[in-house]
């Protein structure tokens, strides 16, 4: 079914929608981070510290998020038809412009989501200091970059040798177009000039799809140990929200962004499958720093009094809160009754931590 004026637009302006929320939503999380952040330091809650170790890297996974919606809205159709703004520019910086989100969305942006949000399910395991430290903080953004440079470099490589693996001159290989094309030019309907769409080449999703699969695997792992840590029924169910939404929205959208390769660019088919990928990984995303960054901090807020009880009053308020700060066993730490079995504290502690309980009513 050609596309009309009214079904790209209707997309494009949902999707805007939808990513100037994801960005309201990761600025409000990162200045609460950061007022956090300087709470604990300021009002020495010393107690409240691993709330705050991996605060770098839940702010860095905010940014990927909102990098890659930016980069969602720039390979819309709706600023390239009816002489709006992408369309004014020359035929080549559009083909450019499709280039480049391959190379920065499917080649950046969301592996470094991707590796983010298993570093900050992984930084519960860590013994000792773990997260606290931020020595862990820049080690984990290294990582992040380092294990993002081979995806990064495929995607490049596809993007820059793209003639030369369809036929064209010093060819290493004849595939087909779909494989490789990044773009397509057609002549919108009540348009005069030829416009370029973009479109997703084949070996950049399946490149994207063998990185994910590796991905949801290890976070299924991590999830499985990190279950047989949690004794708060609440935490057991954002661990298991969080590993329902992995294994759900990332294969939809590899699905989706597939099926859009058998399609053509111009057809509602192809913009209703677009904008299925950009939700189910918007909705991750949402998911993500609700349950990694918002849920924790706030839950740490609730804990900020705790410093100031008396010990009875103290044992009530953890027993309400549920949380397990089991630390060395001073005067000053905080501990659940009957949880003291100083072979795992160090992992329960931050465990609780780390993904946050909500205070129990």
């Amino acid at each position: 079914m050609p596309l009309t004026k009214l079904v790209p637009d209707a997309f494009g302006v949902v999707t805007i929608s939808l990513v100037f929320l994801l960005i309201l939503l990761g600025l409000l999380c990162i200045a609460y981070s950061l007022y956090f952040q300087s709470h604990v330091r300021n009002q020495r809650f010393l107690q409240l510290g691993y709330f705050s170790g991996p605060w770098i890297i839940r702010i860095a996974f905010i940014l990927f998020s909102i990098c890659w919606a930016i980069g969602e809205i720039l390979r819309l159709s709706l600023f390239r038809r009816h002489r709006r703004i992408l369309s004014g520019l020359d035929l080549r910086w559009q083909e450019n412009v499709c280039k480049w989100y391959i190379v920065s969305n499917l080649g950046f942006a969301e592996p470094c989501l991707f590796l983010a949000l298993v570093f900050l399910l992984r930084a519960p395991l860590k013994m000792e200091s773990g997260a606290l430290s931020g020595r862990w903080n820049r080690n984990t953004a290294f990582y992040i970059f380092l294990c993002c440079l081979p995806v990064f470099a495929l995607q490049l490589a596809i993007v820059l040798s793209e003639s030369r693996l369809n036929g064209g001159s010093g060819a290493y290989v004849n595939l087909p177009r779909n494989f490789t094309r990044t773009y397509s030019r057609v002549i919108m309907d009540g348009d005069e000039e030829e416009v370029a769409l973009c479109t997703y080449p084949l070996l950049s999703t399946v490149v994207l799809g063998v990185f994910a699969a590796v991905l949801t695997a290890y976070l299924f792992w991590l999830g499985r140990r990190i279950l047989k840590l949690v004794i708060n029924k609440r935490l057991q169910k954002r661990v298991y929200t969080l590993i329902f939404s992995v294994s759900c929205f990332l294969p939809l959208r590899i699905v989706m962004l597939c099926l859009s390769v058998l399609t053509k660019v111009d057809t509602v088919v192809f913009e209703a499958l677009s904008f299925l990928a950009f939700s189910s990984l918007f909705c991750l995303s949402v998911v993500s720093i609700c349950l990694l960054v918002y849920f924790p901090i706030s839950d740490s807020m609730a804990l900020r009094g705790l410093r100031d009880v008396d010990e009875d009053d103290r044992t009530v308020a953890e027993e309400r809160s549920g949380a397990l700060l089991l630390g060395p066993q001073t005067d000053d730490s905080l501990s659940l009754r009957g949880r003291r079995d100083s072979r795992s504290s160090s992992q329960e502690r931050y465990v609780e931590l780390s993904l946050f309980l909500e205070a129990e009513n």
